[in-house]
Order: C-alpha cells, then structure tokens, then sequence
C-alpha cells in the first residue's frame, strides 16, 4: 500500500546538495526581477565596497535578461540549460535554490530596507515548492501507529523493485498528531526538493501533461544510484506514463498490486537554511523598525521547522542505536526513533484516489554532517519570534542543536576537516555494520547515502556547513562551536593556495581514512586515527563564497586576524579574476559527460538500469526499457543548443568546458560581500549598546532580565535609554528607563528587567524594546510573555468520517488517536446527528443511539496506547438532508476534532 520514496542525492562531487525553490503572487514576481538601478546602488552603498559589489552582484542575479528566472518568477538551477548533476537539466530548480533565493533577498533587505523583494520570495517557494493540498489531497488518512510499509535498501539499481514488507514492524509516529493539532490539517508543510520548471520532462502537474513547474523526482534505487543512472518520474504518479498499470512503480517497489499515488521527498538542508534566512531577515528588519513587514513570512519558517523535525526520525520510526537486523531491531515508541540530527531526507505521499483512504511518511536513517544547521537548530529553540507553535517543537530543536554540535565534534579529524557521518541502518536495511565506531548508538560512515561518488569526498559539504557552525558561534559565542572553528579554519587555511597570479586555489577533492573514536559526550576522544588528505584543488566560485563566509563570521566573532585577511583575498581575487556579464563564474571541464550514453553495464553497474521484460514510456515519448540511456530517456536534450559539444565528446573529440552560473552560487558570492562589508570592512565596528539577549521569555505575573552593556569606552558619561516601541500592554519595563555608564564601568552589565502582567487571554503577547544611546548604535530586545491560561495541548485526535456517502446512507468511521505519552482507558464518544437516522450495522465499538445522539463505547478495545489509535465503524440510513456528527466529543479528553 504505501510507496518507499528513496533520497535524494548527489551525483558529481561539482553537485550542489540538491535542493532549491521559491514562491510569489504574478504581481510580486516581477516587482522581484528588476535590477535595481546603477545610481541607486551606489548610493545605497556609499563607501563600502564589498557592499557595492553585493549589489552589483544582486543586479546582475535580478536582470531578467540573464535568465535567472523563469517567467512565473521561479529561480533555475542554472542560467545554462545543458547541466548535469543532482537535477538532471539546467531549468530544473530544487529547494536549496529557493532557500537560497530567499537569503539573499534577506541581505538585500539589510542593505536598502526593501522586504517586498524576501515576501515575494517566500511567496513564490509557498506557491510552487511546497505543496499545496490538491498536491497531497489524502494525508487526513496517515495513521501515526502504521506510518508506513518497510522495503529495504539496496547497493545497486539492479537490486530493485525492493519488496514490500509487512513482516518487518515499524514504529509509531509521535508528533503527526501534535502537528495536526497545532496547525489544523495534516498536510505537510515542506519544499519537495526538485522541480521541472517549464515542464521541460512533460509530466504537467500531477499527470496533467502540461502545467509548470511541475513536480518530479529522479534518485530512487540505493546507494550505488548517480545522476546518470536515474529514471526520471512526475511526482504525482497517475499511470499516464511509465509501464501500464502501474506507471514508474514497479521500477523502485516490488508489490502484488500497485495504486496511483503523490509522493514528495524533502531536503532538509534547504529548510533549514530558509530558516536561517528568515532569522536574519526578521533581526535586521527589527534594526529598522520594519519587522511587522516580515513578520508573516517568519511566522510561515517557524511552521516549516516543526515540520522539518520529521528529518530527525529513523526512517521507519524504529529505535535509535544498535539497531541490527530487519525484524530483530525493535519499533519506536514515542521519542526513541529520533536521533535529534538533519538526516538526508524525510518523504510523504498517499493515494490520489480519496476514498482509497491511506498515506504514509517516513524519516531517514542516514545523517550526514554537511546537511546540520546548527543556526537553525538555536533560532528555533530559543528566539520568540521563530519559535514552533507545537507543544515541544521547541524542545526537540533544543536537543538537536546540542547534538549536532556533538556530531561535528564527534566527526572531525586529527587534521580539522570534518568526516561523513552516521547510519541507524547499516547499508538502508539494518544489516551488519563493518564499522566499530558509534554516535550515541548510530554507526560511523565515512560516506553516508551515495557512493558515485562518495558523498563526503567534495570540499563544498565542508564549506557550506562549517558555515552554519561560524553564524552560530557568531551570534552565541558557545565555546564548543569556537573549538571545532579554530580546527577547522586552521586545517582548510593550510591547504588554500593563494597563487603568484593573483588567483586562488581551495581544496576540492577529499580522501578520508579511518574512524573516529566511539563518541563519550563526557570525555571526547582526540580521533587520533581519523585522518583526511586534500586530493585535488579547484578555483570554484561558489565553494569559495561559502568558505569565505565561514571566515567571515569567525574572524568576526574571534578576531582571528589571519582568518579576515584569507576571507578578504578569496573574495577580492575571485571578484578580479572571474566576472562575467551574467555573475562570477569559472570555466570547467565535464569529463564526467561521457556517460550520457553508457549502456548499462551489469559487471560495473554503471548505465541505466531497466529490468528485462519492463517497458513503458515517458512523457517526452522516449521507450523506457533495458536499452535504456541517460541520453535514450532524455531526447529533447539533442535539441540543447549546447549538445554539439557533447555529441562531438561521445564521438571521440574533446572534453567539453561550460561555464555554469549555478543560483545557488551566484547568490552566496554576493552574500559573501555584504557579509564582508558588514562585518569586517574597515577593521573595526562603530561603537554599540551590547544586550546580553535580544529574546526574552516573561512568565505572565512574573519577570525577567538581561545585561546591558558597552561595546566601547566613551570619553565622557553615556546615558542608554530603554523605550517600549510596540507590543503587548501587559509587558512593561519594571527598572530603570535610563542607564548611565562612564568611561570606567563601561563593560559592566547592568540589570535590565521586564515585567508581564496577568490577564485574562491566551496568547503569548510580544512586545519591543528600543535601546539608544548617542553615537552607539542601538539595539532592539523581543519580549514575550508566556501566558498561563493557555490550556494544554491536546493529547489526542478524533476524526469522525462520513463521507462514504451515497445520498440516502453512508458507511462512517471513527478513528480516535492517542498522541500523548499514557493510554487511554475506557474511552467514550459522542455525538448530535444534525438529522433523523437509523443505525443498521456497527463494528469494533458499541455504538448506543437515542433520537439523533449517538454514543460510541469500546467493544474489545478499552485501552488505546501512547501513540495509537482505534478504529470503529458504523452504517447509517436517512432520508432528506444528510445527517452530520456535531458537538463531538471524548468525555474526558482533551482531543482535536475533526468531522468529515
């Protein structure tokens, strides 16, 4: 019944991780795509340079004669349209696009205090990425306890369809209810990760051949899967194309019957980093006194990061740590599938027939430390304005903030870059582990996911998430980060070539050796036996921002003076040596080409592999079977203006060079520049008032406080004045409106309080605070009051379904799920029907029925577990207007309820 969705992944070590989208009304998009003009730009920029170069940089990415981005606003993968790495096509984009457009439309709010350009951006991603509810119309139907059906993961492509297998028990769900509950539907709201933006593939949107951008996926069949031995398929899979009767299905999962079915796949690194930009997009537009302007958007990234929690689940819910053995290792419950770290992915998907009546979702086993984020992980767990609305979202992001800085300790080498990661499913199918070395229980290995090519072998994983780490110790100053940083930074500094010719050279190619030490959270071992060699180096531009940035925040926090000068000259040398009319780029070679005719191959595995006997077609008309290429299943590509190169390289001539301007890398070299020039141009920063927290939590009737301080001594006696700029009534200042620091007491604290009242609603009231001084430069605090007359979250769920209706009865149903830690006992339902009926069957339940009130008691099932659910049904007949359950209710719980 329910669809293994496999990861995502990369296939050459010049991929991006994978993922990248955006959204905005047709209004908003093209209000997003004009440059802004030349004379603007330098006076917004003024004297700073690197600040000019961001926005000259920003132009060129906006102009929409440089086709960033199609005509319904959505940013493409690449400029170029012959590219293949993890999306298959230039003008596919993928979530990690989209998170990164909404970044950069972040600095770009910072630098002009224009926020239409980032809520058009998270507009667009909301409208085309993220599905919407007629693109997963079945979700009302997961069952928490029966998330989904196991199939194992296999080494090869040849290894599949993979067996469906009810055999193997998998664990309950634990937070599906409570997100359900908290935002009142069961939708899931996260990027899928890829998309073909003008349709280019045929598949339309669900099935429908011609709508754009349209949902599709490729990676589906084990580790040894590259790019180039993938078989792409529309998301929505109606059996339109594929093979009869079961579209792309029966390619991935073996079953004795096969249903049409959605089905997304999420890239958690791309979520993770939209919250981070949201972060930064809401602390700089509060610089301004425009946070009411972004506040929408935010509110929307809080939302996504409670759904991104699903990516810290085993992939079928079962326990965390040693788990060996298909049937041997045991199912979850509650908490314990949770190993609190950004895996490779999660997925959902259901049936698009309604009344087919099921769903399921699955987590990921497999954690790789170039997708953490710690920034992300701390804004949501301890920023107001970011926090989750869920009952313990905020605690489980706290958890995994300690834990993945953990990981990145537990991973780094003798010499300072960071190793793979680790599985709770040795080779996708809980088999043996050939490795000794665990992480709380998950084992170490060395390349977690892919293996062509291994994906810890490419310098960018190193630079775009040591990245994360530097923002985050920029912001929190957590010692554990700055001792990770200071390895890191010491080890790719050794190995960057600053060349006689004014260019650059960076590490691109990893070799890993080695394991790490079994990880002791009291006492870390030293890994004196995990060791890493630089292999080869490259000059690629993007990979060059994201580790200038790294620089850049920890020479900011740390003031590592070597670390600014190293981040300065990749930055300056890539500016002078590398512009294009479209952006930065570099030439490169595409060896790697050659395999767009690979027959497969079954002694290397290489080529597309299709079973014998299977057959179907595509949407661009091409036959899909075991003479099937790269290239066969992809015929449009001989139309690429591009493809001559490439048809001259199959038959024998020269490799071919293409200068790719990727989106994501365009825009983290113009972030790379205003980073700079925010934080280092000029050497020093101006003067500031220092707060020892910019959030606030006040216990309603209660109090709290932080530290205020000086960043520089003055020559005379300063006065800070504290003033409530916005908010709610009943958060105040109880102390002191003014502070006076001298020219001797300057950096010490001084005691701010806030105070909230009691009242009579249920909301966390917010409130602002502005702290000015002449010639300092402000800063702002959140407050937010925790309110005590908020009842507790709900523990379960009822949904009481008609609608098997055939306009004089229907076949009903109950379902009652429990989402809290302890059973429910004895459980009673019920309701007022809006109109005469009789009841004429019932099953699983007693169903009791006086006039139009029905109630529901156990019959067999009195006791409904932590984190599972009864189902009881029922058959009703009437004539007139349908009668309808109202006033549902559990006696004695405090339920979410839904009537269908």
């Amino acid at each position: 019944m329910y669809f293994d969705s496999r990861s995502v992944k990369s296939a050459v070590k010049h991929a991006l991780c994978l993922m990248v989208a955006v959204a905005a009304p047709a209004q908003a998009v093209a209000a997003t795509s004009k440059p802004v003009p030349t004379t603007l730009a330098r006076a917004l920029a003024g004297e700073s340079t690197y600040t000019q170069r961001f926005l000259e940089q920003y132009n060129k990415i906006k102009d929409p004669a440089n086709g960033y981005f199609s005509s319904k606003g959505v940013p493409y993968h690449s400029v170029e349209t012959l590219m293949v790495e993890a999306p298959d096509h230039g003008h596919e984009t993928t979530s990690e696009a989209y998170s990164y457009w909404l970044w950069l439309e972040a600095e770009y709010g910072h630098v002009t205090g224009d926020w239409a350009p980032f809520n058009a951006a998270w507009a667009n991603m909301e409208k085309y990425i993220i599905p919407a509810q007629a693109d997963q119309p079945t979700n009302s139907f997961y069952q928490a306890n029966k998330p989904a059906t196991y199939a194992g993961e296999w080494d090869l492509p040849s290894q599949y369809p993979s067996p469906l297998r009810s055999d193997v028990a998998v664990g309950n769900d634990p937070i599906a209810g409570e997100l359900q509950s908290t935002y009142g539907n069961s939708n899931i709201y996260g990027m899928h990760w890829l998309l073909d933006v003008d349709n280019w593939y045929g598949y339309g949107r669900c099935g429908d051949g011609t709508t754009s951008p349209s949902y599709i996926n490729t990676f589906q069949r084990g580790s040894q899967e590259s790019v180039w031995e993938t078989v792409p398929h529309p998301s929505c899979d109606n059996f339109a194309w594929g093979k009869s009767g079961q579209g792309f299905l029966s390619l991935f999962t073996g079953d004795a019957n096969y249903s049409r079915q959605w089905r997304y796949t999420n890239a958690p690194d791309a979520d993770a980093r939209a919250v981070q930009a949201a972060y930064w997009a809401y602390v700089w537009a509060r610089e301004q006194g425009k946070e009411a302007e972004v506040a929408e958007a935010v509110k929307k990234a809080a939302k996504m990061g409670d759904y991104l929690r699903y990516a810290m689940f085993d992939k079928y819910f079962k326990r965390i740590g040693q788990c060996i053995g298909e049937t041997a290792c045991p199912a979850g419950s509650g908490k314990n599938s949770m190993h609190y770290l950004m895996s490779w992915y999660y997925s959902w998907g259901g049936a698009l027939d309604s009344s087919a009546g099921w769903a399921w979702r699955i987590g990921s086993s497999h954690n790789h430390f170039g997708y953490q984020n710690p920034m992300a992980a701390y804004v949501l767990s301890n920023t107001s304005f970011l926090r989750p609305q869920s009952a313990t979202g905020a605690a489980d992001w706290a958890t995994s903030l300690q834990r993945q800085i953990e990981f990145y300790t537990w991973l780094q080498s003798a010499e300072g870059g960071i190793a793979g990661g680790a599985t709770n499913s040795w080779n996708g199918r809980y088999g043996q582990p050939t490795s000794t070395s665990t992480f709380y229980g998950m084992y170490y290995d060395w390349q977690p996911v892919y293996h062509d090519p291994p994906s810890n072998q490419w310098f960018g994983f190193q630079a775009w998430s040591v990245q994360r780490v530097a923002e985050y110790y920029y912001v929190t100053g957590d010692a554990k980060a700055k001792k990770v940083l200071d390895k890191w930074v010491a080890w790719a500094s050794q190995h960057t070539k600053l060349t006689a010719d004014g260019k650059y050279q960076i590490p691109s190619t990893l070799q890993w050796s080695g394991e790490p030490d079994t990880w002791n959270p009291t006492n870390p071992g030293t890994n004196s036996n995990l060791h890493v060699t630089v292999v080869d180096y490259t000059t690629d531009v993007g990979v060059a921002a994201g580790y200038a940035r790294t620089l850049v925040f920890y020479a900011a926090k740390s003031g590592n003076a070597a670390a600014k000068t190293l981040a300065k000259e990749l930055l300056d040398r890539m500016w002078a040596n590398y512009q294009t009319p479209k952006g930065v780029a570099v030439p490169e070679k595409r060896e790697d080409y050659k395999r767009f005719d690979d027959a497969y191959n079954p002694t290397t595995g290489d080529g597309v592999y299709v079973p014998s006997g299977w057959s179907g077609t595509n949407a661009q008309g091409a036959a899909i079977n075991s003479n099937s290429t790269f290239i066969s299943l992809r015929p449009k590509y001989q139309q690429d203006p591009d493809w001559p190169k490439v048809q001259s390289y199959l038959a024998g001539g020269p490799v071919p060079e293409f200068t790719y301007h990727r989106f994501w890398a365009q825009a983290d070299i113009a972030m790379a520049m205003a980073d700079y020039g925010r934080l280092l141009e000029g050497g020093s920063t101006s003067a500031a008032i220092v707060a020892s927290s910019s959030d606030l939590n006040v216990a309603e009737g209660g109090s709290t406080s932080f530290l205020v301080s000086l960043s520089a001594a003055p020559t005379s006696n300063v006065t800070v004045s504290i003033t409530k700029a916005s908010g709610d009534a009943d958060l105040f200042l109880s102390s002191s409106a003014t502070l006076t620091f001298t020219p001797s007491n300057w950096n010490v604290g001084q005691t701010v309080t806030i105070g909230a009242g009691e009242d009579a609603d249920m909301t966390h009231g917010t409130s602002l605070f502005r702290l000015a001084a002449s010639g300092y430069t402000g800063v702002s605090v959140n407050a937010t009051e925790i309110d005590n007359d908020i009842p507790p979250p709900a523990t379960c769920a009822l949904t009481v379904d008609t609608s098997n209706d055939w306009g004089s009865g229907h076949v009903g149903r109950i379902i009652l799920q429990n989402s809290g830690t302890q059973p429910i006992s004895n459980w009673k339902v019920s309701w007022t029907a809006t109109n005469d009926f009789t009841l004429a069957n019932y099953w699983n339940g007693l169903f009791t029925k006086s006039g139009r009130s029905v109630v529901v008691t156990p019959q067999g099932n009195s006791t409904v577990p932590a984190n599972s659910s009864i189902e009881a049904g029922f058959v009703a007949n009437y004539s007139g207007a349908k009668p309808v359950p109202s006033g549902v209710s559990v006696e004695g719980q405090n339920c979410t309820i839904t009537v269908k």
